[in-house]
């Protein structure tokens, strides 16, 4: 925004998918303005990546760059006048930081006394999810932030959520197929299946909301600037449905100084199965210089089958096919304001469940029909923001959800006869948000205030038959309105300890009724609530390498109606559940400076009145309270930087999980665990870097993935095991400037284990049911950067 002295508030970054050389020269044609749009301009036209994270030095003036230089010259042209500096971390990383103090000259031989550089300074994150100007040093709780690399995307970004549970041990996910899952953040999991309760993973798209009672969208991340993850409840920040966390999902944004684009393509083979591919580009046009831009995303992936079908002479039955498309339209300083027009558009479709049953061979499952999915996904929001009262930022979310699912199922003797019997379940959701905020106070005194209001409806029909004309059969249709007030302040009550506090009042009511191919039924209403969720948090920096924070949290979700567990013909209401958090973390040294650094944070969870999307006796799906939660746990990420070109990385995580107050009397109530959550699971990673000619730079990782032991469900017949797998996974790209190749491999060992214990419904009841890892897949891909 022309004249804004906060200019960019967080990062300005400019990706690229090649790596150019710091001394070639380039022609930059780059206006006067915030520095933070100067070096972002500068960054996407050299193709390499130019932070700026400290929001003060973004909105300093820069007298820009014309002419032809390299990018070194460039940054010190640009740099003029603002008081910073350009720090090389190497040919492709630059951090825009304040200038430091130039050491006096000293009147000595320099053969005998060697002064050394000064060391760089901390790189400085800001936790955008905190709606307010928080470093991540700062924040008092556990948050996880990945700043991907465009490289990175364009080999993973075609996975999905599943590229972030792979990279994050604490986020964990079902594994029912694309578009079908439920997200867990640190083992706050309701249940296995997909119901009418709202999630309990709050998922965004920048400020605009994703989800409400749906599985994960299980968007593409290409061109994504970053993933902010929350761990634990988030309920003054982001209200009802947010128990378990916070996933948000940081898009680039359109850049109005330049043409570019971006693509890549890959290929990739499945042992014991087919062979698909993903591709994926990124166009950005000004169509106004410094003021209006528009960024388009389009993509399209396949990920083959690897399941076969003996009975019906089948192979590979469980293809998945996903594209879509995002469209973001940026206007700058219109009236002060700075407005972004978005859309997300995307597909999902998969021919067959990717279960199999145990005693069969491997990978082969035999059933009398096809069991497909669908999930449609469309979003469309606008964002404006702007400068108000010196400091302070003004922002204002609305954003409207239209998302489709449709299940099929192989119901085949649920009735006691032979004869083919299909199950059908479709489920319509429309999602109405805003979010209206101030935010402001600076670093020290960090505060925001807020509105919000949220309109869903949601309409369940189920079909239940022979597989040419199922009868319907009881629905249900759900309608919720919220709206809240918030807000959250910090104050330093000591130079080195910090006090944060919030709440959020809520006022919701909700109403639904049964549905079927013979009466509409009449609509029941809840009684409306008023619910408060509050925080209070403690920051104590006790070193400039050490601090420790203590953070109590609480959440909640609204109750609801669904069909009556073991009915046709009834509806049945659940009620409300909240939760509590309290956390002790500790965070000892910079990540991004030290060699070694810890994060850390001991946990004690509280839940009353589960809401859990169930499996009745007759197959059916089900929604009721199953009791009261209990949760302790433990986790934690070191990192340790053994050379410049090496990093090492070692993350995971312990849980104890008990459920009491449950209906189904069992010998030993204290074994009784929350589903689909692990007792532990530890990850190990490892990343370098070699520049191998000028131009030529040769990156990889390898990784090893542990997941341990859960249930699928609380008590029997749900109560079977799955988890206890390792897996292991490497890759590498070459890079030379303008684009790259990779070729990458997961499940090096072609590991075998039983992931998640679901497929079908009408078959728990034998506790059979078995949901393989997929076999080893190699993908070679190509990428380039126009």
């Amino acid at each position: 925004m022309r004249g804004n002295k906060r200019a960019a508030a967080i990062v300005a970054i400019a990706f690229g998918l090649g790596a150019t050389g710091a001394a070639r020269a380039e022609t930059f044609n780059i206006a006067p303005g915030p520095l933070g749009q100067v070096a972002a301009a500068i960054g996407a036209k050299a193709g390499i990546t130019v932070a700026v994270t400290d929001p003060e030095l973004a909105g300093r003036l820069s007298p820009g760059v014309r002419g032809n230089f390299s990018v070194r010259d460039a940054l010190e042209r640009a740099l003029r006048g603002t008081d910073a500096e350009a720090v090389f971390y190497d040919k492709v990383t630059v951090r825009i930081i304040r200038a430091r103090a130039k050491p006096r000259p000293v009147k000595q031989k320099p053969a005998i006394v060697e002064t050394p550089d000064p060391p760089a300074e901390p790189e400085e994150i800001v936790v955008t999810a905190s709606k307010q100007n928080v470093l991540l040093d700062n924040y008092p709780g556990s948050a996880k932030i990945i700043d991907f690399e465009p490289a990175w995307l364009s080999r993973n970004g075609s996975k999905g959520t599943a590229a972030l549970t792979e990279t994050l041990p604490t986020l964990s996910s079902t594994n029912l197929g694309r578009g079908r899952n439920k997200l867990y953040v640190r083992g706050i999991s309701d249940s296995s299946f997909n119901g009418p309760t709202q999630a309990t993973v709050g998922q965004y798209w920048g400020d605009a909301r994703l989800n409400y009672n749906a599985p994960d969208p299980d968007l593409n991340l290409y061109d994504l600037k970053r993933v902010e993850i929350l761990a634990g409840p988030q309920g003054t920040l982001y209200g009802a449905g947010s128990l378990g966390g916070v996933v948000r999902l940081v898009p680039n944004l359109p850049d109005s100084t330049e043409t570019y684009a971006t693509a890549s393509i890959g290929a990739s083979a499945t042992r014991f199965g087919g062979t698909g591919g993903d591709v994926a580009a990124m166009f950005n046009l000004p169509l106004a210089k410094g003021r209006m831009a528009l960024r388009l995303v389009v993509y399209g992936t396949r990920e083959p089958g690897y399941i076969d079908d003996p009975s019906r002479n089948l192979r590979d039955i469980n293809d998945s096919l996903s594209f879509g498309q995002r469209l973001t339209f940026r206007v700058e300083d219109l009236a002060g304001w700075t407005i972004d027009l978005g859309s997300v558009v995307q597909n999902i479709k998969t021919d067959d469940g990717q279960y199999t049953l145990r005693g069969d061979p491997p990978f082969e499952r035999s059933n009398a029909l096809a069991q497909p999915f669908r999930n449609d996904y469309r979003l469309a929001y606008i964002t404006a923001r702007r400068p108000v009262l010196g400091s302070s930022e003004l922002v204002t979310t609305t954003s409207l959800v239209w998302h489709d699912l449709i299940s099929i199922f192989d119901a085949t003797g649920s009735d006691g006869a032979t004869s083919p019997r299909r199950f059908e379940e479709k489920n319509n959701i429309a999602l109405l948000s805003n979010e209206t905020r101030l935010s402001g106070g600076g670093r020290r005194t960090p505060w925001v205030a807020g509105l919000s209001g949220i309109y869903s409806v949601s309409r369940l029909s189920r079909f239940l038959g022979s597989p040419e004309d199922p009868a319907q059969i009881a629905g249900v249709r759900n309608r919720q309105v919220e709206f809240s007030v918030f807000g959250q302040a910090s104050y330093p009550i000591a130079p080195s300890l910090t006090l944060t506090g919030g709440g959020r009042v809520t006022v919701s009511d909700g109403a639904g009724k049964l549905l079927d191919d013979v009466r509409g039924g009449d609509e029941k209403s809840s009684q409306a609530r008023v619910r408060f969720a509050g925080n209070a948090a403690l920051d104590w920096h006790i070193s400039p390498s050490l601090s420790v924070f203590l953070h109590y949290q609480q959440g909640f979700r609204p109750g609801g109606f669904a069909v009556a567990s073991g009915s046709a013909t009834q509806s049945q209401q659940f009620e409300a559940d909240d939760l509590s958090q309290t956390e002790l973390g500790i965070r000892w040294r910079d990540t991004a400076r030290d060699r070694l650094s810890l994060r850390a944070a001991l946990f004690a969870v509280d839940w009353n009145h589960v809401q859990a999307d169930l499996v009745d006796s007759s197959g059916l799906p089900a929604t009721a309270n199953i009791g009261s939660g209990r949760i302790y746990g433990l986790d934690g990420e070191i990192t340790w930087r053994a050379s410049t070109v090496w990093t090492l990385t070692a993350s995971g995580f312990f849980n104890y999980t008990n459920l009491t107050g449950t209906e189904t009397e069992v010998t030993n109530a204290s074994s009784i665990t929350l589903p689909n959550i692990p007792q532990d699971g530890v990850r190990i990673g490892s990343q370098w870097r070699f520049e191998l000619a000028r131009d030529v730079t040769l990156t990889g990782q390898a990784s090893a993935h542990y997941v341990g032991q859960s249930h699928l469900g609380a008590t029997p017949p749900l109560n079977v095991t799955q988890g206890q797998y390792l897996t292991s996974a490497i890759g590498a790209r070459l890079d030379f400037s303008r684009f790259g190749i990779s070729l990458d491999v997961s499940n090096i060992g072609d590991a075998r284990a039983n992931t998640f214990a679901f497929g079908n419904p009408f078959g728990l009841s034998r506790q059979n049911q078995v949901t393989p890892l997929r076999p080893r897949t190699v993908r070679l891909g190509f990428d380039a950067r126009f």
